[in-house]
């Protein structure tokens, strides 16, 4: 297939063979008004039909995001602004927000499946979170961002592991230096498994995964997608799924 057949495919084909896309098929007739009215407004400009990029679904009244994610990305920044590190290490967190972080500190970023794209401040290796190649009490900040509940589920590829999450949480504490801070993320609230998208624990079940750290701070996402900063954990007893923002810090010897 050449070039231009490809990218036809990818905008005007492959967009509406994906399920959550097929309702937006209703919106083409107004796709091709607005065109027809561009055209006979846009003198001297070409609006070819081999160009155009249909994109029907984005029309909303406001800007569509995940509350987890938007919030823990501005929770870990502001709490590595407090803290300080000289050196970050993240354990498969969204790139996007590492991208962002690795402007103002060095980050080292591990993932089970690597990545590859190269930029200053973000250095990356492959590797497993319930076998991180990292010795014992070596990292000084650490972070992993709505990760380890997807461990041992086989989403990724990874192997099946009813004691993923456990296995992920207790490598996090290990590595982590005495002294140094853990800033982990979970979905909070009833206990269960999703299979085989990712578990939902109780906040004091990820405590129970890591007995050597003290908790230094608990802030939440609730149900309806609001953040609520440095709460007592009993405050996600009630959610279905929200998300828990813990910062730990390992004792000292």
């Amino acid at each position: 297939m050449n070039r231009g057949l490809t990218d036809f495919a990818r905008r005007w084909v492959l967009p509406f063979t994906d399920p959550r896309q097929i309702a937006s098929i209703a919106l083409l007739p107004k796709f091709f008004g607005e065109m027809k009215r561009y055209r006979s407004m846009a003198k001297g400009e070409s609006v070819a039909w081999q160009d155009m990029y249909p994109c029907l679904s984005d029309r909303v009244t406001r800007t569509p995001l995940d509350p987890h994610y938007f919030y823990q990305g501005g929770w870990l920044a502001r709490r590595l602004a407090v803290t300080k590190p000289q050196l970050h290490v993240d354990i498969g967190s969204s790139v996007t927000m590492l991208s962002v972080l690795s402007a103002g500190l060095p980050i080292i970023f591990l993932d089970y499946r690597p990545l590859t794209l190269p930029l200053p401040g973000l250095h990356c290796v492959g590797g497993t979170a319930t076998r991180l190649p990292f010795p014992d009490d070596r990292i000084p900040s650490l972070s992993s961002l709505h990760v380890i509940e997807h461990i041992g589920l086989g989403r990724y590829g990874d192997l099946l592991d009813p004691q993923g999450s456990r296995r992920a949480a207790g490598e996090l504490a290990r590595v982590l230096r005495p002294g140094g801070h853990l800033f982990l993320s979970v979905p909070v609230g009833r206990e269960r498994v999703c299979f085989n998208a990712h578990r939902v624990h109780a906040p004091c079940t990820i405590q129970s995964f890591v007995p050597g750290l003290r908790l230094e701070s608990f802030s939440l996402i609730d149900d309806a997608g609001r953040f609520r900063d440095q709460v007592p954990v009993e405050a996600a007893d009630d959610l279905e799924y929200g998300c828990g923002l813990f910062e730990f810090v390992k004792a000292r010897a």
